[in-house]
């Protein structure tokens, strides 16, 4: 861990609303030259905060999708069987977000299909025959109340 300011804060709260905003934008705002900032973002990014700059996109307007959250516990908890499902849930497409949990399951998966039919041929040919999974239990999503793609409360 790195230590980061209310500076550094403020520069990832305003690329989390605006990933494109442009380093003088940010200066601007935040009350700095551009070169400060770049520098602030650059060692932020080389240090593994800032992993990464996304698109979001809002599937239904141009695709029929189904977002399905998934509970998964495993029958056997070691070391190797968890990393062997974490492997083989990072090859699968479908899976676009997963959580090691506590409680009843040991994983949650944020899962994205076309349609049922293509959710059940994931979960029945794919998921469920990942070696050393117990139960999986779905839940439909039915619609997003609430969606920001954040990790720092703004």
């Amino acid at each position: 861990m790195i230590p980061l300011d209310e500076t550094d804060i403020q520069i990832l709260r305003l690329l989390q609303q605006n990933a494109k905003m442009s380093v003088r934008d940010l200066a601007q705002q935040i009350h700095l030259s551009a070169t400060p900032v770049h520098n602030r973002i650059r060692r932020m990014e080389e240090a593994g905060i800032i992993q990464g700059y996304t698109t979001k996109i809002d599937f239904t307007k141009f695709k029929n999708t189904l977002m399905v959250i998934c509970y998964v516990s495993l029958k056997e908890h070691s070391k190797i069987s968890g990393g062997q499902f974490i492997a083989a849930i990072q090859q699968m497409a479908e899976v676009v977000e997963c959580y090691n949990i506590s409680g009843a399951f040991d994983f949650m998966l944020k899962v994205i299909c076309g349609n049922m039919e293509e959710y059940y041929d994931f979960h029945v040919n794919r998921l469920s025959q990942v070696a050393n999974v117990g139960q999986v239990q779905s839940t439909f999503v039915m619609g997003i109340i609430k969606d920001t793609g954040r990790t720092l409360s703004v």
